[in-house]
């Protein structure tokens, strides 16, 4: 009778076990859906803020600035930059920009196709990366990058999309922001830039640490001559209608 007794209450103890086992699952979801639902409210709302306040500074620029005991960079507002600069850079580095809501499936598809030779990425998506996040080929940024993206195209307009984007892009190793480009490499300020030294300095922006916009090679002038007339191009058609070009 003992034995018995015994295994009743061995029997008795193992749903009680499971119960508290359920119990602990629970929890850590609940927490994990509060963690998760926390994180989504505070990035929207760090890029709300951004929307109104200009970025102080992003992980790569912190992190050069680190390495070279400083940079050069002089934020201006998009009113002040020449027209001649943004569209440059969308006809050197997104020319959807003025149609794509951050990802440009057309480019994607035909990187997949090219075997993923050439970039994919968007000025929305570079924005995401120079401002909130680092760089790298990292699964996790990548994955921030695709959460984060579309809530700046919703949350700001492209214009300021544009704006923090040639403030924080870098044109040489230290010179941060088209304001700082355009006096190290033309003695002029971004208001100043004309069709041709804009041209140039977007052809730096895909290797600014090896290209030199004030002593261009052979093929930086014939990439700037391809950008200056797909600038001229895209300021006649609705490709530059959501920034003014």
């Amino acid at each position: 009778m003992a034995r018995a007794s015994s295994k009743k209450k061995t029997r008795a103890k193992k749903p009680k076990l499971m119960d508290r086992l359920a119990g602990m699952v629970r929890r850590l979801i609940r927490w994990a859906l509060l963690g998760a639902l926390g994180l989504a409210v505070f990035l929207v709302a760090w890029v709300a803020l951004y929307r109104f306040v200009d970025p102080p500074t992003g992980w790569y620029l912190w992190s050069e600035s680190r390495r070279l005991g400083g940079v050069q960079q002089e934020w201006v507002d998009f009113v002040d930059i020449s027209p001649h600069m943004p569209l440059s850079v969308v006809a050197a580095e997104d020319v959807n920009f003025c149609r794509h809501w951050g990802f440009d499936m057309g480019a994607i598809r035909a990187a997949l196709e090219d075997g993923g030779a050439r970039g994919a990425s968007t000025i929305t998506q570079q924005v995401v990366k120079n401002t909130f996040l680092w760089h790298g080929r990292t699964w996790l940024r990548k994955v921030l990058e695709a959460l984060i993206t579309p809530v700046v195209e919703i949350l700001w307009p492209k214009e300021r999309i544009l704006e923090v984007y040639l403030n924080m892009a870098e044109f040489d190793a230290g010179v941060f922001g088209v304001e700082a480009a355009a006096e190290r490499y033309f003695s002029t300020n971004a208001a100043g830039l004309n069709a041709r030294q804009a041209a140039l300095l977007a052809s730096v922006l895909p290797a600014p640490q090896d290209r030199n916009a004030a002593r261009p090679s052979d093929f930086m002038r014939r990439r700037a001559a391809a950008i200056q007339d797909g600038a001229a191009t895209i300021a006649r058609d609705d490709r530059s209608a959501c920034f003014g070009g």
